[in-house]
């Protein structure tokens, strides 16, 4: 008689034979360390499994992926780059769960400078994308820390933020059409270039931000602008948050559109950069209360030097900014934003921490945070608050370091503690608990707390019609399968 370990063995034997001669040996890992690091989170908290590696190389090949993996009944994991930061990528029951890369499929199948789009598979590396844009003289604005690794599906089905929501928006903003891969292996065909295209629902809508919960998305058409060939950075010093607030209001007034970059930083952020990279330059003194990084940017006839001089002359006039520096060239503003890439990576250093994704209203921002960093160290007053972010539309990473000396445990217990008491404040903001991340697994729990009936009620009703056998991406954003 089988034992019920040998049993799931000699199941998932079966299984990974079964994909290997319905997709071909080629398009499937199943060698442990093949399948480890498609398992793993991008900070390397959690590690998990699955029973195979799916790498179509075609959107085809997707199609007949999913449909063997519904006829075998096995959840899939649609994957990018496994950059993100909720657990939305990786399996969360590796017994049953394949995960889908779609890094095979990489390639840009249009650029039309004419048209100001082009058209490029998910699995292309967002970096890779910017610069083949850029060699035709356009530019796709969609920038993240990440963006040398995270691929193009990855920010369409998790609706990535970045610097440059200010000015072009989230990523749903610059999506013109999809095509999508549906949990039957019907492939849905939207990848129109028109912006304006009112013949009902707009279907593309449903997908984007869905993090692979309704299907998965295999190629995307977006928007270009002409390349800003022109940019001024400058790293600004204030005397607080609330004088950050009124000069957004002030650079939105006097810089208008072309403002593309508005960044929050505490002067810990210099300490933690240069843990994180020591040779990183610090062009400004670090004690003062507050931080800028200011991007503006254009092309063509305006002249964006001039204007960025004449908008500093006249705040620093006005004693709103009191030191600052103005990078000289491309390389020194790489160095300023390596300041605000590199405050992640020292957090990192420092261990497991906790770790928010928050937006609340952009007149409340500078009390949130005060009433927020105070409600976690009132509790823990060994913890250290890092509040930073994209501050001109509302959106604050507010993470939280325990002591050191802690053992895992003890630090796990006041992760989940000062999480629990930040997104308390966030809910008395009325402000949202993930504002470019997503949900994922990691704050499933908080989300399906704070849902109302009947969005719950409609989000059921979409993942049901759609996706009735519950096989894409199960355990993501919602237990769906409770409400069958």
């Amino acid at each position: 008689m089988l034992t019920e370990n040998t049993k799931s063995r000699d199941e998932g034997s079966s299984l990974t034979e079964r994909l290997i001669a319905a997709l071909g040996q080629d398009a499937v890992l199943i060698d442990p360390d093949d399948v480890a690091r498609y398992c793993r989170d991008w900070h390397g908290d959690v590690t998990t499994g699955a029973i195979a590696v799916l790498r179509p190389r075609s959107t085809a090949e997707v199609a007949k992926a999913v449909k063997a993996c519904s006829k075998f009944g096995l959840g899939i994991v649609p994957q990018g780059g496994n950059t993100g930061l909720v657990l939305g990528g990786i399996p969360d029951a590796p017994e049953h769960q394949v995960v889908l890369s779609l890094e095979r499929m990489s390639a840009i199948r249009t650029i039309d400078p004419d048209d100001f789009s082009a058209v490029v598979e998910a699995g292309c590396i967002l970096s890779t994308f910017k610069d083949a844009v850029a060699e035709k003289g356009m530019f796709f604005p969609l920038a993240l820390g990440a963006q040398g690794t995270c691929r193009i599906g990855g920010n369409v089905s998790t609706n990535a933020g970045g610097i440059n929501v200010l000015r072009y928006g989230m990523t749903r903003e610059l999506v013109l059409g999809l095509e999508v891969v549906l949990p039957d292996g019907t492939i849905f065909d939207g990848l129109s270039t028109l912006r304006k295209d009112n013949r009902g629902i707009d279907l593309k809508q449903i997908f984007i931000g869905a993090e692979g919960t309704l299907g998965i998305i295999t190629a995307v058409s977006v928007k270009l602008t002409p390349y800003p060939d022109q940019v001024a950075t400058a790293l600004l010093a204030l005397s607080s948050l609330d004088d950050a607030i009124r000069l957004f209001r002030r650079a939105r007034r006097d810089c208008c559109d072309l403002m593309s970059a508005f960044e929050f930083m505490p002067p810990l952020a210099f300490t933690l950069a240069q843990e994180a990279m020591p040779a990183l330059p610090i062009p400004i003194a670090g004690d003062y209360p507050a931080y800028v990084l200011m991007e503006i940017s254009g092309s063509g006839l305006v002249d964006i030097e001039s204007l960025m001089e004449r908008f500093l002359e006249g705040v620093m006039e006005d004693g709103l900014v009191v030191d600052g520096t103005v990078a000289a060239s491309q390389a020194q503003a790489r160095n300023l934003w390596l300041i605000r890439e590199g405050m992640n990576e020292g957090q990192a250093k420092r261990g497991a921490h906790m770790r928010t994704d928050i937006s609340v209203s952009l007149s409340q921002l500078p009390q949130f945070i005060a009433d927020a960093e105070k409600a976690v160290t009132d509790r823990f007053p060994d913890c250290v608050c890092v509040s930073y972010g994209h501050v001109g539309d509302g959106n604050v990473h507010l993470n939280v370091l325990p002591a050191a000396g802690l053992s895992a445990g003890e630090r796990q217990a006041v992760i989940y503690e000062t999480k629990t008491i930040v997104n308390t404040v966030v809910d008395r903001y009325q402000g949202s608990i993930s504002a470019e991340h997503g949900i994922g697994r990691l704050k499933r729990a908080d989300f399906e707390e704070r849902l109302p009936g009947a969005r719950r009620k409609l989000l059921t009703a979409l993942k049901q019609a759609i996706d009735p056998e519950m096989i894409m991406n199960p355990g993501c954003q919602l237990n769906f399968s409770v409400n069958r």
